[in-house]
């Protein structure tokens, strides 16, 4: 499963840090059945190992505003490391796009972004991405209704 051995408390640890980060090392502590002070001291380990990345609020998008989610594949005109890493680049600099993806097969790039609605969404696509130099092609698919937007990575049974 992974390259750095995990305890069956390690993984309570982590199972209810995915439900929510915001507990206190205390209440963590009670819910993985350890004192507090080594509770601390794994999830410390557990952030210097990389396994935990960093921990974050999650937002409800339509709540601030940002009515369409849409998937967008992207091809590139050059397939060229450094076009690549540039193409990348810009997405990371770019607040409308929550994730960013280089794909195998006929789409280089698998975008997700979000919009307040279909005109600026529109307004996007036309003049933030289709301008670049090195893009090719863009097609998007608008999100009709969210079944299942999950953060959670799958853990053994503790």
């Amino acid at each position: 499963m992974t390259d750095i051995p995990l305890s069956v408390t390690d993984i309570r640890i982590l199972q209810a840090l995915q439900k929510d980060a915001s507990i206190s090392n205390v209440q963590l502590a009670e819910k993985v059945g350890m004192s507090p002070s080594p509770c601390l001291r794994r999830v410390k380990q557990l952030e210097a190992s990389g396994v935990i990345k960093r921990q974050v609020a999650l937002l409800d998008r339509k709540k601030l505003g940002f009515g369409v989610l849409a998937t967008i594949q992207v091809r590139l005109q050059r397939h060229t490391e450094a076009g690549a890493e540039d193409f990348a680049r810009v997405m990371n600099d770019l607040p409308e796009i929550l994730s960013c993806w280089a794909m195998t097969g006929r789409q280089d790039f698998l975008l997700v972004a979000v919009a307040n609605d279909i005109e600026s969404f529109g307004d996007f696509v036309t003049h933030q991405l289709l301008s670049m130099a090195n893009v090719r092609d863009v097609q998007s698919s608008l999100v009709l209704k969210e079944y299942k937007n999950h953060t959670a990575i799958p853990m053994p049974k503790a």
